[in-house]
Formats: C-alpha cells, structure tokens, sequence
C-alpha cells in the first residue's frame, strides 16, 4: 500500500523535476503541503498531487484553445 504523503524528492521525481522547483511550488502556495516533526520537514498529500496534475491539464486545455497552432504555409 502507499503512503497517504510524498516527500518533496517524490513530488518531483514523479513530476519529473528538480526537488528545488517543488520546494519553489510548495513555498508560493502553488502546490498545497504541510511541515511536520520537529525539524518542519514538508510532505504532499498524495491526493492533493493528483489535484494539482488535473489543474495543471485543465489549465493546459484551456491555453492550448487560446493559442492554436498556425497552419503553415504551402511551399
């Protein structure tokens, strides 16, 4: 069974990052986390994730319509 929460290593192994940009993600609000113990280490919900990853299309969606691509030209 996994876990209910990630560590910031497993958000962006997953998202196929780097750890730093997770921590950027997680400290401006982008990416919703917790701290915990007493050395304040951050966790992601594993569902909040899948969340995010959802937003993430929907909003991917939403510019793809706005800016379709150009046909190009005949040669």
């Amino acid at each position: 069974m996994e876990g209910r929460f990630l560590l910031l290593s497993d958000v962006a192994a997953e998202l196929n990052v780097s750890d730093s940009q997770v921590y950027h993600m997680v400290r401006s609000g982008e990416l919703p986390a917790i701290k915990i113990g007493g050395r304040g280490q951050w966790r992601v919900e594993r569902a909040k994730l899948e969340e995010y990853i959802q937003g993430k299309y929907a909003e991917t969606a939403v510019w793809v319509r706005e800016n379709p691509m150009s046909e190009r030209e005949p040669d």
